[in-house]
């Protein structure tokens, strides 16, 4: 009688636990699903912050570039007008 109670009891536990854990498996499916569309929408985030970094970078890598070269080009037509003696404008034309 004892073993015919302790095996009732054993099964009634195994269907309580399986109930429970399909009910686990659903759940832990979800939170997966909601982690991995969580991680997508970070990385996107991510990804589209590292373009608008690079492209301002590369804007302001351009405008200095530029400046640069505006900078080294009066230098060289003030030093070609102070040789020649000549104005700036003209050492420019040449």
């Amino acid at each position: 009688m004892r073993k015919i109670i302790l095996a009732a009891a054993a099964g009634a536990a195994a269907l309580t636990l399986a109930a429970c854990s399909e009910g686990t498996q659903d759940a832990a499916g979800e939170t997966v699903d909601s982690a991995a569309a969580d991680a997508e929408a970070n990385a996107d985030a991510m990804g589209t912050a590292v373009e608008d970094a690079a492209t301002d970078a590369g804007n302001a890598v351009e405008g200095a570039t530029e400046e640069a070269t505006a900078a080294a080009d009066e230098a060289a037509a003030a030093a070609e007008a102070e040789v020649q003696d000549e104005s700036t404008a003209e050492a420019q034309a040449d």
